[in-house]
């Protein structure tokens, strides 16, 4: 699975999600049998991510240096 995704709706959680904004996902096979995806949201009080439906969000291809510029924001 991609690691990357990027929010196309954030109508239930606008304080939570970025519309547009590009996250990291964290693996979960048991969330995502759900429809679900574990992501690290704008919070960041909870470094396990938190679950969210899937269809919040489209998976992207990042290049490696938009990759650790994510991976660096989201720390």
């Amino acid at each position: 699975m991609n690691r990357f995704v990027i929010c196309i709706d954030n109508e239930s959680n606008p304080a939570s999600l970025i519309l547009g904004k590009v996250y990291c996902i964290l693996p979960d096979p048991e969330a995502e049998a759900h429809a679900m995806l574990r992501v690290v949201d704008e919070d960041r009080s909870e470094s396990d991510g938190y679950l969210y439906p899937a269809a919040m969000f489209a998976p992207v291809e990042l290049p490696e240096e938009a990759q650790r510029a994510v991976m660096g924001a989201n720390r």
